[in-house]
């Protein structure tokens, strides 16, 4: 459906459902929940027993350093540049602070300006005020903020003399799909004319709508604030505490969230999550979990060799399941496999328990012919040929071109000498760097993102060997490199180190296209506006 003709039936639906008084209940379809179920069916096959959603602890201080460091990669609704930008500077500590930080790094709290005085006022850095104790009863929890559509409508009922219905329609109409803030215009009499005749200054007062205003930009009700920062607890909980099963569940619940497999898979692989490639021999369809009940590896699944359909991985499965393979003839013969499939499996490295190095697998995949269905299961005597195995730049050039990962080194750990050349900081090298410095790096481009409310500006991810960084480009730096910013895969930046506490960022001042470098290396990047 075209985005206008479905945000024109939203808004008609909106308006029908409260002509006619018909309860209108939005159901989130939440892939994150799926990944969340997944994971506590891994946790209950390692732990044997049932371990639900209900058995995780409330209130983990390790989940919550975690949380404060950022270390959000893959988990619900706080794994956004935005949020981990966010992170180290709200230090969330309990729930409520989780809810808060759900709610605050959206469109509505960021354009009304909310974020830099409620952190002001959380660190002491500036004094909490209210106008009156009436007031403050409302806005104590959020230190003197409108954040949530509850306290708007609260602060209008005290100090407006607005009545519980018409506070019901004034949150319908902050949440009413109104960017432009047409459908709240006509509370600006109502609200300022109220709040003066009880007291109020009018300046005040005009802010108080604007505030008001801002959260029509899209804001949350506390409890949908508090829902997601629940699935956000969660999530994170059991990457912390269970990251291989945390890691399998994601993979087996794609496509999900901001990051790619390979990304994915990249920070499980710096938090010492073991991860095994896709085999025949071994590999389910899904991702699974070998050396149960000990701290386990992930297994990947056939499912992540690119091209190869759910029901060729069914026959091979099927056929295991009667008996090993003896050999890549063997599979061929007994899955009922053609040549084409049998060269997706060499290309994703799936044959090495039965062929060894991949140029071998891909050697025998090829010599594998189709034959007529009365010679299917005649074996073939044939001298056998030995390959020189391939050089590790070519079998990461592989496996991206298979799987989208790679097990192997990092694409940057092997073009190290010549990134080096050009004095080109490594992700751990910057970490130590003292703000204000002039640095460059280069990296993956993993993730570009243009928010609305950026005014233009661009956020980068970059990742090599041993992290990844953040990268800011403001508006006349992204005019300037315009072409190099969108089709640039490798990415070099030279800038501005800005560092604030744990918060880090690269301020760009020069984007140079370092792709050529990646010779035949396809990697993959998410992008969103």
């Amino acid at each position: 459906m075209h985005l206008f003709t479905l945000h024109t039936f939203l808004k008609n639906l909106l308006t029908t459902s409260d002509f006619l008084g018909i309860l209108k209940v939005d159901c989130l379809s939440l892939g994150m929940l799926t990944a969340i179920h997944k994971s506590l069916d891994f946790i209950s096959a390692r732990k044997g027993f049932v371990f639900g959603f209900q058995d995780i602890p409330a209130e983990c201080p390790s989940t919550y350093d975690m949380i404060c460091e950022a270390d959000t990669v893959g988990v619900f609704q706080i794994e956004s540049r935005a949020q981990m930008s966010m992170l180290p500077r709200l230090q969330p500590r309990n729930f409520f602070d989780l809810v808060i930080q759900v709610a605050i790094v959206r469109p509505g709290p960021i354009q009304g300006g909310f974020i830099h005085p409620y952190l002001k006022r959380r660190q002491g850095l500036e004094p909490v005020t209210y106008p009156n104790k009436e007031l403050e009863s409302v806005l104590s929890s959020t230190l003197g903020i409108v954040l949530f559509q509850e306290d708007a409508m609260r602060v209008a009922m005290i100090s407006a003399g607005y009545s519980a219905g018409e506070a019901d329609q004034l949150r319908r109409d902050l949440g009413g799909w109104d960017r432009n803030g047409e459908r709240l215009k006509k509370h600006f009499d109502r609200v300022v004319t109220g709040m003066v005749a009880r007291g109020y200054a009018q300046e005040f007062a005009e802010a108080i709508f604007e505030s008001l205003k801002s959260l029509g930009g899209y804001s949350f009700p506390r409890a949908h604030a508090a829902s997601f920062a629940l699935i956000a607890y969660a999530s994170c909980w059991i990457k912390l505490h269970y990251p291989a099963e945390f890691l399998a569940a994601m993979l087996n619940s794609q496509p999900l969230g901001f990051y790619t497999p390979s990304q994915l898979v990249q920070d499980a692989l710096r938090h010492g999550v073991q991860v095994r490639p896709p085999d025949v021999m071994h590999s389910d369809i899904d991702c699974t979990l070998e050396g149960l009940p000990h701290p386990p590896a992930v297994r990947l699944g056939l499912r992540i060799i690119d091209k190869l359909k759910s029901s060729s991985a069914e026959r091979i499965l099927l056929a295991r399941s009667e008996a090993p393979f003896t050999s890549s003839e063997d599979l061929a013969r007994r899955a009922s496999l053609e040549q084409h499939e049998m060269k997706l499996l060499a290309a994703a490295d799936a044959l090495m328990s039965l062929a060894g190095h991949r140029r071998q697998q891909v050697w025998e995949a090829s010599a594998l012919r189709s034959v007529p269905l009365l010679l299917r299961d005649a074996p073939v005597a044939e001298e056998l040929l030995e390959l020189p195995a391939a050089q590790e730049g070519e079998e990461v050039i592989w496996d991206y071109a298979s799987t989208g990962l790679s097990l192997r080194s990092h694409p940057l750990a092997l073009l190290r000498p010549q990134l080096d050349k050009h004095r080109l900081f490594k992700a751990e090298e910057l970490r130590h760097v003292r703000d204000g410095l002039m640095v460059r790096h280069c990296g993956l481009v993993t993730l570009r993102q243009q928010p609305p409310t950026a005014n233009g500006t661009t956020f980068i991810t970059l990742e090599d060997e041993t992290g990844v960084v953040q990268v800011i480009v403001w508006e006349t730096v992204r005019d300037a490199h315009r072409q190099v910013l969108s089709g640039a895969r490798l990415l070099a930046v030279y800038g501005k180190w800005q560092r604030e506490g744990e918060v880090m960022n690269l301020i760009a001042r020069k984007l140079v296209d370092m792709t050529s470098l990646l010779g035949g290396l396809s990697t993959t990047s998410r992008d969103y506006k």
